[in-house]
């Protein structure tokens, strides 16, 4: 009796913490990641790699660059290596730069808009001592029960 009370209470748990905003948004998020990561290798692949090689007169196809033999026939050997760095790093930093712009800057203005509502530092309102409504500190008379109100000190 008691395990199948805690595998219930055990399963209970994990589906709270499981379906909490925060892991589904996680979830979400390494999707997205996925996605957006597939879609810079593209990018360096296609892009930025022929724009390298049309600086330094490469062939365009790129096919040739990821073969050692291409790098051996000029004696370069270790520049294959270095090839597919270069392309690694430049996925990095492209990656770090596209989530430092989405995660750092944007949430950090959207939390900055949500907590630049100042805080009252002195009451705007005060008891009418009578009727007990709610009036203007700076009120001389009550607008509800029109008593005279004792001076501010």
């Amino acid at each position: 009796m008691k395990i199948t009370g805690f595998i219930k209470s055990g399963w209970a748990e994990f589906r709270d913490f499981a379906f909490k905003g925060n892991m589904i948004d996680l979830a979400i998020a390494v999707v997205i990641g996925a996605a957006f990561s597939k879609v810079i290798n593209a990018f360096v692949d296609e892009i930025i790699y022929p724009l390298i090689g049309y600086v330094f007169w490469m062939p365009f196809n790129m096919g040739w660059l990821e073969h050692i033999d291409f790098w051996k026939k000029f004696g370069l050997d270790w520049a294959h290596h270095a090839h597919l760095l270069v392309g690694a790093l430049i996925n990095f930093t492209i990656i770090a730069f596209a989530v430092f712009i989405t995660m750092v800057k944007l949430a950090g203005a959207v939390v900055k808009k949500v907590s630049d509502v100042p805080a009252p530092t002195e009451p705007t309102t005060k008891e009418c001592p009578m009727c007990l409504s709610n009036i203007p500190i700076k009120a001389r008379k009550c607008a509800f029960c029109t008593s005279d109100l004792p001076p501010l000190a």
